[in-house]
């Protein structure tokens, strides 16, 4: 099973790939800000001879259309749920990269009988502190001024510097992949992002498995603050990494996807 496949919610359109073993384990894998579905290709080519793998295109990402002013992670959530039930899933696990793990987490508050298991990637469940939602409103004002630079400018800082060489090419690409989000999807996602709330009781009350994609040297999620949501679980996995910032699925790939499958399998055990 190989295909692309496009949806209308709410009067707009979503974009996905649905990929994989039909009727077998399936996992959910949503992006970033700025980023699209294509940042999976490499897992789904993992991936899709075990397991089925669907990757969407969240809102004003990709080829999925901007919804309005303010893409809240609830709604992301919904056109999430939106996909599975186009694709007939009942049951998965969601892992969301960053902002992807923030819609993650609105998921499994909104639909936690539809979750084996939960996944974070470089993410985390707390609120916007007021400096960072103030930080939000002036990527807004500079995304009005020159986008363009606004995400080329955004995109190096993200990756551990010792790999900045290294991967200079994958910067590169993921560059060139942002810089088609459009401005009024930027501002949407900031200001979604700005407003959501806190979800630590999501980590506490969740009965499924939670695993935890841990950078050493994220510069915006602390070690100490992702290990302490951890410690929340009631079934906590945790995969810290050496020299690694905030893309660990790209910068350490040979370790992120064999765990990631493994833990697959345990969340359908």
């Amino acid at each position: 099973m190989e295909q692309h496949r496009t949806i209308v919610y709410q009067g707009h359109t979503l974009h996905y790939r649905d990929e994989g073993r039909e009727h077998a384990q399936t996992l959910v894998l949503l992006h970033g800000y700025l980023q699209n579905l294509d940042i999976w290709s490499s897992y789904i080519l993992t991936y899709m001879r075990h397991m089925r793998v669907i990757t969407i295109d969240l809102p004003g990402h990709g080829y999925s259309e901007c919804f309005n002013d303010e893409h809240t992670m609830e709604l992301m959530a919904r056109t999430v749920k939106a996909v599975l039930d186009d694709a007939g899933v009942e049951q998965c696990v969601v892992v969301g990269h960053s902002m992807g793990g923030y819609v993650a987490l609105a998921f499994a508050d909104l639909y936690p009988h539809h979750l084996r298991g939960l996944g974070l990637i470089n993410s985390h469940a707390l609120a916007d502190t007021q400096e960072a939602i103030e930080r939000r409103l002036d990527v807004c004002e500079q995304v009005v001024k020159n986008r363009a630079s606004h995400i080329v400018g955004f995109i190096p800082p993200l990756f551990d510097p010792s790999k900045r060489v290294s991967l200079a090419q994958e910067i590169k690409d993921l560059q060139d992949q942002c810089l088609e989000t459009k401005e009024e999807s930027i501002i949407a996602a900031q200001c979604g992002m700005a407003s959501r709330p806190s979800r630590t009781h999501v980590l506490q009350e969740l009965e499924v498995p939670i695993l935890f994609i841990i950078g050493k040297n994220d510069p915006r999620i602390p070690t100490e603050l992702a290990l302490s949501q951890a410690m929340l679980a009631r079934h906590a996995e945790i995969l810290l990494l050496d020299n690694v910032a905030h893309m660990a699925h790209l910068e350490e790939r040979e370790y992120v996807k064999p765990r990631l499958r493994n833990f697959v399998q345990t969340c359908y055990l």
